[in-house]
């Protein structure tokens, strides 16, 4: 059996079992990992299973492009495009996050500043609408509506099965510059340089982001495809990548590393486990050293609250889950990592750049305009008499007031009128009628609000 006939027999039961759900259920993505931080306690819904979906159907080196089934990893992918010295345009920083996952939500990364986000290299989505029918929507056919609503919708509208992207040519080393700064803004207008002229001291970047320690040390770190190395570091054992910003102002990676560099240890989340003191790290097998791993731990401290029974018995204040990622432009960037540090207190945080290349509805951000994307990931202590929500309703406010856009991959507060102010609803919601017309799938405010 084909690729391409093994996928339709794919979709076929798909479709299937999406129509032997009760109407009365809410069809819920069983997936083998994921990457969202909004935990349903208690949330009910009929599972529908999309394993025989996470499959790279076909690269064709000659077009350039993939064939990829929705739920296939990153992981995956790369591996099946790097052996045609291939690379999808943008492949963001977890190995498990899914092609699918990237298009329908949130996916960035360094070569963002220059390629957008991951929905921009989609040339055709295959998809389950919420009407239980197979569409094949492009820019150019008459699904076009919800072509261009389908990004940041996270499967309210309907699952991607199959995904037609872009790639493009990779050379087999990636050299990095970290370059150092002691002020926000002096870092944020060489940012805006760096990526508006494509280049770093007369030469081309390929690479651009940052990471900010501290209002005194900031990074950005571009970087350029090599065909040749005079060494390789080697991240995914004893060495910890972020530190060696810190200490480094070269190195050199292969592009596969390079690509991985933030997953064994999960940007710097892996040190809540322990993982980087020097005797866990020699003793815990690479396998488990990346990003699935932690937070399947962090799924179980969900359940089990271990954490914060520890912290409880040792008089600690509650903790707040801080795990976000937002987007501002980069003349408000420095405004941005001011508050951030004298609010919230969090450090490191990543800075990626990054420009849409088009109009999307539902990530209303302005074409062309450079933003940068702040993630910080992390817990905080509750000032006393505050409630959970403190910090993220903060955080949510002053990146609005700043012109500003926020992932719904985490929790968020929002009031259902400004939630779909600043998510089109009138966009969004005559694209639902039209494909989910008797709401058999959660609505964008339920699902990544409300989190039914």
């Amino acid at each position: 059996m084909t690729q391409m006939s093994a996928h339709r027999r794919a979709v076929e039961q798909i479709r299937e079992s999406y129509a032997a759900i009760p109407e009365d259920a809410v069809p819920r993505l069983a997936k083998a990992t994921t990457n969202l931080f909004r935990f349903r306690d208690g949330a009910s819904g009929a599972k529908l299973s999309a394993r025989d979906l996470d499959q790279v159907i076909e690269v064709d080196p000659v077009t350039m492009t993939a064939e990829v089934q929705g739920m296939t990893t990153y992981e995956h992918l790369v591996d099946a495009t790097l052996a045609h010295g291939l690379m999808p345009y943008v492949v963001p920083q977890l190995k498990t996050i899914t092609l699918g996952g990237a298009v329908t939500g949130l996916g960035i990364e360094s070569t963002s500043f220059r390629d957008g986000l991951p929905h921009e290299s989609v040339e055709e989505l295959e998809i389950l609408t919420g009407d239980g029918r197979i569409v094949v929507a492009r820019d150019d056919n008459e699904y076009r509506d919800l072509f261009r609503a389908f990004p940041n919708s996270y499967g309210t509208l309907g699952y991607a099965l199959r995904i037609r992207i872009k790639l493009k040519p990779v050379q087999p080393y990636v050299r990095l510059t970290h370059i150092p700064f002691g002020d926000a803004d002096k870092c944020m207008i060489a940012m805006k340089e760096i990526c508006e002229s494509g280049e770093h001291d007369g030469e081309p970047v390929d690479f651009v982001d940052g990471t900010f320690f501290g209002p005194g040390e900031l990074y950005v770190t571009v970087g350029r495809f090599a065909e040749r190395a005079p060494y390789l570091s080697d991240y995914t054992g004893m060495r910890i990548y972020y530190r060696s910003i810190q200490t480094r102002t070269r190195d050199w990676l292969s592009i596969r590393d390079y690509l991985w560099r933030w997953d064994t240890d999960w940007f710097w989340c892996s040190r809540a486990f322990g993982v980087q003191g020097a005797l866990v790290r020699s003793l815990m097998p690479r396998k488990w050293m990346r990003s699935d791993v932690y937070r399947r731990l962090v799924g179980l401290d969900r359940k089990y609250g271990v954490i914060a029974r520890v912290d409880r018995w040792r008089g600690q204040p509650v903790q707040e889950s801080v795990i976000q990622d937002i987007e501002v432009p980069v003349e408000r960037g420095a405004e941005f990592l001011d508050f951030f540090h004298d609010r919230v207190g969090m450090a490191p945080v990543w800075m990626c750049p990054l420009k849409s290349t088009g109009e999307w509805p539902l990530y209303p951000l302005e074409p062309g305009r450079l933003y940068v994307n702040f993630g910080f990931w992390g817990t905080v202590p509750l000032p006393r008499g505050q409630f959970d929500g403190y910090y993220n309703r903060l955080i949510e406010n002053k990146v609005h007031e700043l012109d500003g856009h926020k992932s719904l991959y985490s929790t968020s507060f929002y009031s259902r009128d400004e939630f779909w102010r600043f998510y089109n609803g009138i966009a969004y919601w005559p694209v639902k009628r039209a494909y989910d017309a008797g709401g058999r799938l959660l609505d964008l405010y339920d699902k990544c609000v409300r989190g039914r």
